[in-house]
């Protein structure tokens, strides 16, 4: 059971091993792109090109799927970001129960977000984490886990990539010795338990009384998706790179444009420090450097980053 590109290294992984896929569940296909065409999940994708039965509920309790997942008896459930909730009756359904590959160090960061709340935390070490599922949220017992260091520069997609990887091996390496009854189930410490919810669309929103390294964070944690944004004459523009330091300026005003480099970006003065730009989109146009931002929109120092209700 698993829908978005972090699930496809695991059951890549599943379909190289000696264990027999008797279907995939994933979501819905759902309206993507320009023209709104409806598209399959990248599991599902996977799945096909496999010739795998593919089952697609709008909800888990749709009694035709329970009808068919009961004719299906299935020894394990695996479960690797599928995007709803497991009911109770599908977790007491196979043998083995249900596995869930979570990518964080449970109990850190439980819920929909692990991979960008930790960088938005400024998280060195991060990982992933193999779980029997019960009906709490992140909340069953520890099987393995396995962490990884977080580079200053990792996005939340180069995280999720690496991750996916790791909890491909760590799913193959739990149920090999879960066949062998050589894995004893830890319950987790609901004392040092964090929680990661979804990213809420005023959260992108840049905040420049925060730190510069706090500001970075977010810009990090928000590429590829949704991408963190500030307002630039009254039009949305997305920040995707950018570097941190400390000012040795006096008076910063959160959001002003300090300077414009012309082979880096443009400064900006943040609570704390400052922020070298060098990466940007305006709406309703590509990426870009934000050295070609700036001669193409003739940037200059003392302008302010913000509200769209700001005016120049």
């Amino acid at each position: 059971m698993g829908t978005p590109e972090f699930a496809v290294p695991s059951l890549r992984g599943l379909l190289e091993s000696e264990h027999e896929i008797v279907a995939v569940v994933t979501q819905p296909d759902r309206p993507k792109g320009r023209h709104l065409h409806l598209s399959p999940s990248p599991v599902k994708e996977l799945a096909s090109e496999n010739h795998l039965p593919v089952l697609q509920p709008s909800t888990l309790n749709d009694e035709s799927f329970k009808r068919k997942i009961d004719e299906l008896r299935p020894d394990l459930v695996v479960v690797v970001a599928y995007g709803q909730i497991i009911p109770g009756w599908l977790l007491r359904l196979p043998r083995y129960g249900c596995v869930n590959v979570h990518a964080s160090l449970l109990p850190k960061y439980r819920g929909a977000a692990p991979i960008q709340r930790a960088i938005m935390d400024g998280c060195e070490i991060t990982g992933v984490t193999t779980i029997f599922m019960d009906e709490g949220l992140d909340m069953g017992d520890i099987l393995l886990q396995s962490a990884v260091p977080v580079g200053p520069d990792d996005t939340a997609g180069d995280l999720s990539e690496r991750l996916s990887r790791l909890g491909a091996e760590l799913l193959l390496t739990t149920i090999e010795g879960l066949s062998r009854e050589a894995i004893t189930p830890v319950e987790q410490d609901e004392k040092i338990a964090t929680y990661a919810p979804k990213v809420a669309k005023e959260e992108a929103f840049i905040d420049w009384s925060l730190s510069a390294e706090s500001v970075r964070n977010l810009i990090r944690a928000l590429n590829p998706q949704p991408g963190a944004y500030t307002f630039y004459k009254g039009k949305r523009l997305k920040i995707w790179e950018a570097l941190s330091g400390v000012s040795s300026r006096e008076d910063l005003k959160p959001g002003i444009v300090l300077e414009v480099d012309a082979r880096r970006g443009f400064v900006v003065a943040c609570g704390q420090g400052e922020l070298l730009v060098s990466r940007v989109q305006l709406e309703g146009r590509q990426a870009m450097t934000a050295t070609e931002f700036c001669r193409g929109h003739e940037v200059k120092a003392g302008e302010k980053l913000g509200s769209k209700l700001l005016r120049f």
